[in-house]
C-alpha cells in the first residue's frame, strides 16, 4: 500500500477490534458446547467451575505478563505472540479426551488471550489523543460484545454440522488468518509509521489542541506504579466491576441450560442477545466521555461521570434479573446490565493512557486486568455454591459490588494530567 493512508489510526483500532471478536469466539466456544463436551469426557458443573478458575488464574498472570512484554517488545510483535499461542491453544481443544488435557489447554488459552487487552490499551494510548481515546477503546471493546454475539449462534451452527472437535479446530484458524493483515498494516508506532501523514501524526500528538502532554522518560516499575493512588483507582474499580461481565461471559449458557432447560441449539438462539447491549454500551460510553472532553470537561471528570452512569444502569437491572421468570425477559435485562457495564469499563480501561506515558501503559493495563481477574475468581468460586437453588443470590451479590467499583474512581482517581516523577507529583483533585 503506497503513500499515506488517511485515518490510519482508525484502521489500527478496527483491526484490534477484529482480534477481540476472534478472542471471544474462541473463549466462549467451550461454554456453548459444554453440554456435549462434558458428556463426552465425563465432566460436570463443578468441573466446569474448575476450568473457569484455571482459565481465569492463567488470564490474570497473562495480563501482567503480556503488559510487560508489550512494553518491552512493542505492540506489533506483542500481538503476534499473543494471537499465535491462543490460536494454537483453542485448536488443540479438538484433541481433548480427558479433563486434565482440557485444563492444560484452558491455562495456555488464558495466558495467551490475556495479551489482547494490555495490547489494545497500549495501542490506544499511542494512536489517539485524549478526546478520542475513549471512543477508540469503545470500538475495541465492542469487539468483545460482537464476538460474544457471534460466538453462540456460530459455534452452535458449526457444532450441529461438524461436531465439537472439528468446531474447535476450525475456529483456531481464525487467529492465524488475522495475523496477515496485522503484520501488513502495523508497520510501526505513530512516530515512525511510513504510511502516517504529518497532519494525522500531529493530531495524534495533540498539536494545536489543549491536550495533555506526556512526561518524557518516566516509565515506573511495578513498585513505583503501586505508589500512585491513580493506579489503585484502576485496580480497585476493576476488581469490583469486572466480575459482572465475566459472570455472564462464563456462566450465561449454563444459566440458560439450568434455569430454562435449554439445549445447545436454544443456547445459540438466546445467548447472543445480551451482548448487543454490551456493543452499544461500548460505543456510547466512549463517545459520551469524548464529547464531554471536547466541551471543555477534564478527562477525569468526563470518565467519572460516564463510569457512574454505567453503574447506575447496571445495579437495578441486576436486581431485576434475580427474579426474571422467562428467558426473553432474562436476556433483555442482562443486555441492560452489559450495556451499563461497557459504558463504565470502557472509561476505566482508558485511564492508564490518561494517567501515564506510553512506556508504562501496557504494564498498568496488565495489572489492572490481573486485579479484574482476582475479583472474578471470587465470584467464580461462589457460583456453584450460591446457585444451588437458582441464580438470584449471585445476581444480587453482583449488584452489591457495583457501587464499590464506581466509588473507587471517585476516591482514588486523582487527576488526569499525566503522572510526573514521584518527586514532583502532587495528587490534585479536578
Amino acid at each position: 500500500m503506497p503513500g499515506k493512508v488517511g485515518g490510519l489510526r482508525w484502521f489500527v483500532i478496527a483491526l484490534i477490534g477484529l482480534a477481540t471478536v476472534i478472542n471471544y469466539i474462541d473463549r466462549n466456544a467451550l461454554a456453548v458446547m459444554w453440554p456435549a463436551v462434558s458428556k463426552d469426557i465425563g465432566a460436570d458443573k463443578s468441573d466446569y467451575a474448575l476450568l473457569v478458575t484455571v482459565f481465569m488464574i492463567a488470564y490474570a498472570v497473562g495480563q501482567s505478563l503480556f503488559g510487560r512484554i508489550l512494553d518491552v517488545i512493542g505492540t506489533r510483535m506483542g500481538f503476534v505472540a499473543s494471537i499465535f499461542f491462543w490460536s494454537v491453544s483453542i485448536a488443540g481443544h479438538a484433541m481433548v479426551r480427558s479433563l486434565g488435557l482440557l485444563g492444560v489447554l484452558r491455562v495456555t488459552l488464558g495466558l495467551s488471550e490475556a495479551g489482547n487487552w494490555p495490547g489494545a490499551v497500549k495501542a490506544n494510548a499511542a494512536w489517539f489523543p485524549p478526546q478520542e481515546r475513549a471512543l477508540a477503546q469503545g470500538i475495541f471493546n465492542s469487539g468483545a460484545a460482537i464476538g460474544a454475539i457471534i460466538s453462540a449462534p456460530l459455534v452452535a451452527i458449526l457444532y450441529e454440522g461438524l461436531g465439537w472437535r472439528a468446531t474447535f479446530l476450525l475456529i483456531g484458524v481464525l487467529g492465524f488468518l488475522w495475523l496477515v493483515p496485522w503484520l501488513f498494516l502495523y508497520r510501526g508506532e505513530p512516530g515512525a509509521h511510513p504510511w502516517l501523514s504529518e497532519a494525522e501524526r500531529a493530531h495524534i500528538a495533540g498539536e494545536g489542541l489543549d491536550a495533555v502532554r506526556k512526561p518524557a522518560g518516566y516509565a515506573p516499575n511495578l513498585g513505583q506504579l503501586l505508589r500512585h493512588r491513580e493506579t489503585w483507582a484502576i485496580l480497585v474499580s476493576r476488581f469490583f466491576l469486572d466480575p459482572v461481565w465475566w459472570l455472564f461471559v462464563s456462566w450465561l449458557p449454563i444459566y440458560l441450560a439450568e434455569t430454562f432447560g435449554f439445549d445447545v441449539k436454544q443456547i445459540g438462539l438466546f445467548a447472543w442477545v445480551p451482548f448487543v447491549g454490551a456493543m452499544f454500551g461500548s460505543l456510547l460510553g466512549g463517545w459520551a466521555s469524548g464529547r464531554l472532553i471536547r466541551r471543555g470537561w477534564s478527562a477525569l471528570r468526563a470518565r467519572q461521570v460516564a463510569i457512574t452512569a454505567g453503574g447506575a444502569i447496571m445495579l437495578p437491572a441486576l436486581l431485576l434479573t434475580a427474579t426474571a421468570a422467562t428467558p426473553l425477559y432474562a436476556v433483555l435485562l442482562i443486555a441492560v446490565v452489559l450495556f451499563g457495564f461497557q459504558i463504565a469499563i470502557n472509561n476505566v480501561q482508558t485511564l492508564p493512557g490518561d494517567y501515564f506515558a506510553g512506556g508504562t501503559v501496557g504494564s498498568l493495563a496488565g495489572i489492572g486486568g490481573t486485579a479484574a481477574v482476582a475479583g472474578t475468581l471470587v465470584t467464580t468460586w461462589l457460583v456453584p455454591v450460591m446457585t444451588v437453588h437458582g441464580y438470584g443470590p449471585i445476581f444480587a451479590l453482583s449488584a452489591a459490588i457495583v457501587p464499590l467499583g464506581v466509588l473507587a474512581i471517585w476516591l482514588f482517581g486523582g487527576r488526569t494530567a499525566p503522572v510526573a516523577r514521584p518527586s514532583t507529583h502532587p495528587i490534585e483533585k479536578v
